[in-house]
């Protein structure tokens, strides 16, 4: 199995949500553009001191690192990257899930508007996280990228983030609406867009080719292609959201009951399942990821 490019550093915190907010602040981007964000051209020297921190003591950091995430994980990485900019970079948010309406009709929505320190300039960021399966819809040379949910697309989602979602503060709606407010316009387009490319197993597929050349990667397979291969899942475990964020670790030893259940879920629902492929660490003892997999149905993507 194909290892992700991405360093270990965040698997030392335990709670979840400060593993995830490291994640966070490093995983490399699933799209190419000069509207990138990356946050680690404005962390602070402390940032590492921070986490640890929050880490031994949760309930003195910010609200998120306690409360129980939100069930959609969209909603949860809305919120940790709320925690990112505020508590960790130190910006403030001028606007949240802001809706652009002309005569009642919703046109989209502004993310987040913040004001960057470093310039003092008003951003407006569009987020989003997402994972992608590669899958060669249009033969060998013209592999197609598809959500879990096959209604996802990269490129659909990419042209929309960058044509359209990122460009709404250049609508005179949304001018008029930021003025109203006071807060002076034209804004500065940002995108963020982490998440995971997973590759078909044991075979060669082209990335894209509009992505970063380190994005981090996973494999995928059909279900009945597990059943062919010699057992090494007794490894596995299925990962929950909002735990698809960022490497999972934990003290107990693997489930292979549970990772039974997860894949006759695949078999009997049609749904697919990621699992994290764990080994034991070396430093504490706790089962950490070492690579993660996709298991789909055999209709997929439909």
């Amino acid at each position: 199995m194909s290892q992700r490019p991405e360093t270990t550093a965040h698997l030392q915190y335990r709670v979840p949500a400060v593993r995830h907010l490291a994640w966070m602040c490093h995983a490399p981007q699933l799209i190419s553009s000069p509207m990138g964000f990356v946050p680690e051209k404005y962390l602070p020297e402390d940032f590492e001191e921070r986490l640890r921190a929050w880490d031994n003591a949760p309930h003195i950091g910010p609200a998120v690192l306690t409360e129980q995430p939100a069930r959609r994980l969209g909603h949860y990485f809305e919120r940790l990257y709320q925690c990112l900019l505020e508590d960790l970079l130190g910006w403030e948010i001028l606007l949240k899930n802001q809706p652009v309406r002309n005569n009642g009709i919703t046109l989209g929505e502004l993310d987040f508007v913040v004001r960057n320190p470093a310039d003092n300039a008003i951003e407006h960021h569009e987020i989003a996280v997402k994972f992608y399966l590669g899958y060669r819809d249009g033969g060998p040379d013209t592999p197609l990228w598809y959500g879990p949910n096959a209604k996802d697309r990269l490129d659909i989602k990419t042209q929309r983030l960058i044509s359209h979602q990122s460009q709404m503060t250049e609508r005179p709606e949304a001018r008029n609406l930021l003025e109203s407010l006071g807060i002076r316009t034209p804004a500065r387009p940002r995108i963020f867009m982490p998440g995971y490319l997973f590759y078909p197993l044991d075979q060669t597929l082209a990335p894209p080719t509009d992505v970063p050349a380190d994005h981090l990667r996973g494999d995928w397979l059909y279900r009945d292609e597990l059943d062919k291969m010699a057992d090494d899942s007794k490894r596995w475990v299925p990962l929950i959201k909002p735990h698809w964020l960022g490497p999972w670790r934990q003290r107990e030893d693997p489930d292979y009951q549970e990772t039974e259940e997860a894949l006759g879920v695949v078999r009997s629902a049609g749904i697919p399942r990621l699992f994290a492929v764990l080994e034991p660490s070396p430093v504490d003892g706790y089962w950490q990821e070492a690579s993660r997999i996709f298991v789909v149905p055999g209709t997929w993507p439909g």
